[in-house]
């Protein structure tokens, strides 16, 4: 199977504009509507409204299909993951410090309420010592 059959386009045209660009813009679209505390959901339109410009872009830029049914699949899937990757990475950043009594960070992408009563035995033994 070609590459042209499944994205549309080439390895490179994919991998350089849609990966490399478009999905860097997606991933700032989720952190800044993260940072404004805007719920996920919003992700979708600006997603699918990014995966539009990217198959122009790309359909005028480089001469890839544009009517590929699977290029638009692989596309949108990427932008949107790059998207909600930046949001989810933002927010659990925005919790933990914000809510330092409340959460911790965990991993790159998540939080964990804090357990209060560790937490005062923890100051407890601070003061001991």
């Amino acid at each position: 199977m070609t590459p042209e059959l499944l994205l549309g386009n080439s390895y490179a045209g994919f991998i350089g504009f849609t990966v490399l660009v478009m999905c860097s813009a997606a991933a700032l679209i989720g952190r800044q509507l993260a940072q404004t505390w805007r719920p996920a959901r919003r992700l979708i339109p600006y997603g699918i409204v990014l995966t539009i410009v990217d198959r122009l872009l790309g359909h005028v830029l480089t001469g890839s299909q544009l009517a590929s049914p699977g290029g638009w699949l692989i596309d949108s899937y990427c932008i949107l993951m790059a998207s909600g990757l930046g949001y989810r990475y933002v927010l659990a950043q925005r919790l933990a410090q914000q809510y330092p009594w409340m959460y911790r960070p965990f991993l790159w992408f998540g939080w964990r309420r804090v357990d209060r009563i560790s937490q005062t035995q923890d100051h407890v033994a601070e003061l001991r010592s």
